[in-house]
């Protein structure tokens, strides 16, 4: 089977073509972008799909960075997700963003944390250990700060792989023996690294496709803060 992936949870927008069957990546296209994910990420589905000699009608299943990351990514990635899926019958699977970035790094045999700025002192992080084929997670998806951060990494006693946008200000932070940085290609989101999150997921209907924040949206905070305030 075909799969799409797309990745639209950071700065980077990025999608792959995976074949599930033969385990081959067909095709990935990854931009490291200030524009806003509306106006890359499906002209770049629709160069991808052309320039891999398919037709659109040949994708079976889509898969999404489902968050956390970029309020706005995020919704235009879903939305685009869904939209295709409506279009083309397919199911759909949300791959946590954190998850992904872990997958990224999967041939490295050990502990892997994928950690990604969150606002002031505030990472999202999790904590994976890969057998170079499977992740098994260590430490769920949560937000928190860089010292808890820190400081389960340094209970858990083992040399830890660094992935994600924050991994290179918190190896800066807290350099450690322990602590090792993923390189450059494997540090940032990728669209392989959410077909690769999919294979281990169940797929649903595109209405069934929802956003994993981590932390609540403005509006939520706004609205919150109007009823404690009454």
């Amino acid at each position: 089977m075909l799969l799409l992936g797309i990745d639209t949870s950071g700065k980077v927008a990025s999608a792959a073509l995976f074949d599930t069957d033969n385990e081959v990546i067909i095709a990935e296209t990854s931009l490291y972008t200030q524009k806003t994910h509306s106006q890359i990420i499906m002209p770049m589905v629709k160069s991808l799909i052309e320039q891999a000699g398919i037709s659109v009608k040949d994708i079976n299943l889509i898969a999404v960075a489902k968050g956390p990351g970029s309020y706005t990514g995020l919704r235009i990635g879903i939305a685009g997700v869904k939209a295709m899926g409506f279009a083309l019958d397919c199911k759909c699977c949300g791959v946590s963003t954190l998850e992904a970035l872990a997958c990224n790094n999967i041939a490295y045999k050990g502990v892997i944390c994928s950690v990604m700025k969150a606002r002031a002192d505030l990472v999202y992080a999790a904590v994976y250990k890969s057998d170079c084929y499977v992740l098994e997670t260590v430490m769920e998806e949560q937000l928190l700060s860089c010292d808890e951060l820190a400081e389960f990494l340094a209970l858990n006693g083992t040399e830890v792989m660094l992935c994600g946008d924050g991994a290179a200000e918190f190896f800066t932070t807290y350099r450690s023996p322990m602590f090792i940085i993923a390189p450059p290609q494997g540090r940032l989101q990728s669209a392989c690294g959410v077909c690769l999150g999919a294979l281990s997921k169940e797929f649903v209907f595109p209405e069934e496709l929802d956003a994993s924040y981590l932390q609540k949206v403005q509006a939520e905070k706004i609205l919150e803060n109007k009823e404690n305030t009454k």
